[in-house]
């Protein structure tokens, strides 16, 4: 993995991060909306992360051998 890549895990809790400081309830609304942009981008990225890594995931078979997921 490319070391300027973020970390699955660091943007799951950046991710949580954003969703605890939208629930706060004296967020004003132009905070909820770059909260809300931020975390798509997020979940952009993540879903980006799990595609790549699912495509690398190799399946074992029955006989012993592998094939791609």
């Amino acid at each position: 993995m490319e070391e300027n890549k973020e970390k699955l895990e660091d943007m799951f809790g950046q991710l949580e991060t954003v969703i605890q400081d939208m629930e706060k309830d004296d967020v004003s609304l132009e905070d909820s909306f770059e909260l809300y942009n931020r975390g798509m981008t997020l979940l952009k990225k993540c879903n980006k992360a799990i595609d790549e890594v699912e495509k690398k995931v190799l399946v074992l078979d029955e006989d012993g051998e592998t094939h791609e997921f």
